[in-house]
Order: structure tokens, then C-alpha cells, then sequence
């Protein structure tokens, strides 16, 4: 694989949330290096989060563990364990199962640029303690009762 072209990069803006849990993620964009690079065990991303904007409504993963590692401006961690700001160098890893909701908030005035890299297991679902939410990769977003949204 050669080097990738950052320019040719889907970039995805927002999230797939079902509203009105989108709302704090509108602004948020990805560019998914992971799929541009060919990868299949383990997915990439750059994510530029602007001022005010979520990386994601605090969830955890059952089958995927997930890292972050801030590369510019400042973020909030949020999570279980309560906040925790990262900077610029600071990184966090997140062990698929544990039942610890987290996710990053920019509440600074400045955008935060933070590189994401999760793995790709089947059989993953996402949980969402905060909100009416449960995401599978088989069968998408439905409510905590399994009825669809």
C-alpha cells in the first residue's frame, strides 16, 4: 500500500444517531483512514471535533475495544469514572466489555483534532447508559426494549 491521500478521504460529518441524540455530534467530522488504507481487522480515524461537538453519546462496546489519542487542541473524557481533560500527546484505551460509558466532549474554544482506532469484531454491540439507545452492527439503532427506531 502506498501512502494514502488524505484529499480523497470519505470524511463523514455528523453521526447516524437517530434524533434527537444526534444533536451534540452535527458538527463532528471523520475522515476514515481505516477504509481508504484497505483495513479489515481493526478501523482508523481522524476525528475533528469543533468547539462545543461530542465525539459520540457515552457508550461502551462488547466485542471492540477502542483507543484515542489527542494530537491538537484539548478534550473531555467523560465517563464512569467521572471527567478528565486530555491534551495535545494524551492518549486513553477503552477494553471492549467493560461497562465503562465514555465519550470525548470538546468544550474548549478551539477545534481538537483526535485519531481514533477501534477493532472490528462481529457479533459487536454498543450500549448506551445515558439514553434510549442500543446500537448492533447486525441490526442498527434500536431502543434499550429491542423495538426499532
Amino acid at each position: 500500500m502506498k501512502k494514502i491521500d488524505q484529499s480523497a478521504v470519505q470524511v463523514r460529518k455528523g453521526s447516524r444517531y437517530p434524533a434527537p441524540f444526534d444533536e451534540p455530534c452535527r458538527e463532528r467530522l471523520r475522515k476514515v483512514l481505516g477504509d481508504a488504507a484497505g483495513l479489515t481487522d481493526f478501523g482508523v480515524n481522524l476525528l475533528h471535533l469543533p468547539a462545543g461537538a461530542w465525539s459520540s453519546q457515552r457508550h461502551w462496546h462488547s466485542a471492540e475495544d477502542e483507543f484515542v489519542w489527542v494530537l491538537e487542541g484539548e478534550v473531555v473524557l467523560v465517563s464512569d469514572q467521572g471527567e478528565e481533560v486530555l491534551r495535545s500527546g494524551d492518549c486513553a484505551g477503552f477494553k471492549a466489555g467493560l461497562a465503562d460509558g465514555h465519550h470525548l466532549q470538546n468544550r474548549g474554544a478551539i477545534p481538537a483534532l483526535v485519531l481514533e482506532v477501534g477493532s472490528r469484531r462481529s457479533g459487536d454491540a454498543a450500549e448506551y447508559p445515558d439514553i434510549d439507545l442500543r446500537w448492533s452492527k447486525s441490526g442498527g439503532p434500536t431502543h434499550k426494549d429491542g423495538s426499532p427506531y
